[in-house]
């Protein structure tokens, strides 16, 4: 087991360096000037020259690109071109917000999906399954802004359940914070439970066929006994590893939602990066992302491989 972990860790380090590489890349094409942007539109050229001198906007790619993996290996991501402040720091002041919308979307997602899809392989073709078919189609279909808006209409604005914009750290108040988390979380989760549910079934009505679970029937094992501890447990492997790259598509998301429940993480920090050209926080929540990304994965192999010994061969 530590062997496969190892490799899988070296197998990740060129992933993490060809990530650096295109989003420096990526934004140093990018069009627009943050320079011209910082010193407005009564800026003369001269003056635009010197601010990209200061900025170090002026020097060519490869020297640029040097500067930052040399920064980043000492745990410098920067400073941003408008507040003054580190990247670093920003990022972590938004982390958190981040950090508990995405936890409490995976835990629903999954708390919806694994025994929806459970649910509908142990009869294939009844009406709940196809309930459970068309509802994911559907779930997987609308946007998540849709979600989060029809969400508010009806839990925070009709109701009154829940807030409809802010955020309470779980630390100040743990009722405040699932008030303020909950409705974000589900518009996030929604999408991503249908995708669980759907390989949830496929993987459950291929382990419902096999001899050993008509062999536990056989043994006059309860119904429940058998779905949950034979069939779920050797179906997990598809299943974790859905939820694993469910991950990208929650940091994805975190941009729309955090925007329509005006939560301050770090998709709120990356659209006023993005309108401000600020180059080196844009780059930072990129590279960011892009880690726990890979991390996400290498803890999704180690798992599968923790259920399932022939993965490591």
């Amino acid at each position: 087991m530590a062997g496969y972990a190892i490799r899988r860790l070296l197998a990740a380090l060129p992933v993490a360096f060809c990530v650096a590489i295109l989003v420096f890349g990526l934004l140093y094409l990018a069009p627009g000037d943050p320079a011209a942007i910082m010193a407005g539109d009564a800026a003369s050229p001269a003056d635009i020259e010197k601010l990209q001198a200061t900025l170090g906007l002026d020097r060519p790619f490869v020297s640029r690109f040097a500067a930052w993996l040399m920064a980043i290996a000492h745990g410098d991501l920067g400073t941003s071109l408008f507040t003054g402040l580190p990247v670093a720091t920003l990022i972590g002041q938004r982390l958190v917000p981040t950090g508990c919308l995405m936890l409490a979307a995976m835990t629903i997602a999954v708390c919806i999906g694994v025994p929806l899809g459970a649910g509908a392989a142990h009869k294939p073709g009844a009406t709940a399954d196809r309930i459970v078919m068309a509802g994911g189609v559907l779930g997987f279909s609308l946007p998540v802004f849709v979600v989060g808006y029809l969400l508010s209409y009806v839990f925070a604005y009709r109701l009154g359940w829940f807030a409809v914009q802010g955020f309470v750290s779980p630390r100040v108040s743990v009722p405040g914070f699932l008030r303020t988390i909950l409705l974000p979380a589900t518009s996030l989760a929604l999408g991503q439970s249908a995708l669980i549910a759907r390989v949830t079934r496929a993987a459950m009505l291929d382990v419902l066929g096999q001899d050993y679970i008509r062999t536990a029937r056989a043994k006059g094992l309860g119904e429940l006994h058998v779905i949950a501890v034979h069939g779920l447990r050797n179906a997990a492997g598809p299943i974790v590893t859905v939820a694993g790259s469910s991950i990208a598509a929650l940091l994805g998301g975190a941009v729309v939602t955090e925007t329509v429940f005006s939560l301050p993480g770090l998709g709120r920090l990356t659209v006023d990066a993005v309108l401000r050209r600020d180059y080196p926080v844009i780059q930072g929540i990129t590279l960011v992302c892009a880690l726990i990304f890979v991390i996400v994965n290498l803890a999704t192999d180690m798992i599968c491989a923790a259920l399932d010994p022939r993965v490591r061969r």
